[in-house]
């Protein structure tokens, strides 16, 4: 058995890091978030010229058909380059719901244009997740309630909207009685709002199971803001070894000093296990049916953790020159602040994963 990537997934790594290599520098993440566009255009039409919005779209819709690793792969490079695209909804969940539980219609209507980067979609499943009051409510094709913390909000065409019987319904912006609101949190390189619906027309992803997909889309959603979390703490640690091989301080470079080398090594070895649980998760999405949830669980409770001491160790390197704007730490930082929380924090994430054994 090979449990290592395929010479495939290989050429789309370097792929994709080379573009975002491009695309994404850290003037071009700075000028975003100090700029007011919704969306980093330019970033997302280059990375849908390399086929990025498509990946878990099936071939018969224009897309790559790829898995779920395939994803956590490009969101951890993501990741790493704090790049601002809407990747997490548009290309992740949004299709995944979709093709799981839309009809043949709604699925030939939308999953072309997402696949092609042509339409943004955001995902509204954060009360459904969480289990928390009734969020959205459903009867006759309308849709009442709000929900918070939207993923990828900003300039989307259509909501993915999970209502608190945990049905999916699909929404177009511009319909009456739906209004997004931008909310502002540490990490300005995502977009999150709050969506408001007042007796709003939506068509339901009844195609399918809507519940089981309900629990899929939390599924992957967890892996990606894992790999999220990965790609972002690489970096972070990469920048603290770069700088302590070059700081000097009492005459010597900062990176002889035991103390330095122990938190970089600490670092690394909290980090590097974690690639392969990300991985392990990922494929259990796809082909581990049985393993899926609490693999997902476990990865995003467990990433959470080490993304915060990575990101916090990774400061103390640095000094106080790691709180400036000049060097553009806090951008990671405050990405996996956001991953951490996002969807569940790691004790409520651990608290699901005991219900699903019955522990709790």
């Amino acid at each position: 058995m090979e449990f290592a990537l395929s010479p495939d997934q290989r050429l789309m790594q370097a792929s994709l890091e080379g573009a975002l290599t491009r695309l994404c520098p850290l003037e071009r993440v700075r000028g975003f978030v100090d700029g007011d566009a919704a969306v980093a255009g330019d970033v997302w039409r280059g990375l849908s010229e390399l086929g990025l919005p498509g990946l878990l779209v099936g071939e018969a819709h224009g897309g790559l058909g790829l898995g779920l690793l395939d994803a956590a792969l490009a969101a951890e490079a993501l990741g790493r380059h704090v790049a601002p695209t809407p990747f997490l909804a548009s290309a992740a969940l949004a299709p995944l719901a979709i093709a799981a539980a839309g009809s043949p219609a709604q699925q030939a209507a939308w999953l072309p244009r997402l696949a092609a980067g042509e339409a943004l979609a955001a995902v509204a499943i954060g009360e459904a997740v969480a289990g928390e009051g009734a969020g959205v409510t459903a009867q006759g094709g309308r849709l009442d309630g709000a929900s918070r913390f939207v993923i990828d909000a900003a300039g989307a065409e259509i909501f993915i909207v999970a209502d608190s019987a945990g049905g999916l319904h699909l929404a177009t912006a511009g319909a009456p009685g739906l209004t997004v609101t931008a909310l502002v949190t540490i990490d300005r390189t995502r977009s999150l709002g709050e969506l408001r619906l007042d007796d709003t027309p939506a068509e339901p992803l009844a195609g399918g199971d809507a519940g089981a997909a309900l629990t899929r889309l939390r599924d992957a959603a967890w892996i990606l803001l894992a790999a999220d979390m990965v790609g972002a703490s690489g970096a972070m640690i990469d920048m603290a070894v770069v700088y302590a091989k070059q700081r000097r301080q009492f005459g010597r470079l900062i990176g002889s000093f035991q103390a330095v080398k122990h938190m970089c090594a600490e670092m690394a070895a909290e980090l590097e296990p974690c690639r392969a649980l990300v991985w392990y998760a990922a494929h259990a999405f796809d082909a581990l049916p049985a393993e899926a949830s609490l693999m997902a669980a476990h990865a995003k409770a467990h990433l959470s953790e080490v993304s915060r001491f990575v990101a916090r160790t990774a400061v103390e390197v640095h000094g106080g020159v790691g709180f400036t704007d000049l060097l553009g730490l806090h951008y990671w930082f405050k990405r996996v602040g956001l991953d951490r929380q996002l969807l569940g924090g790691p004790e409520r994430v651990r608290q699901a994963a005991a219900a699903m054994q019955g522990l709790a």
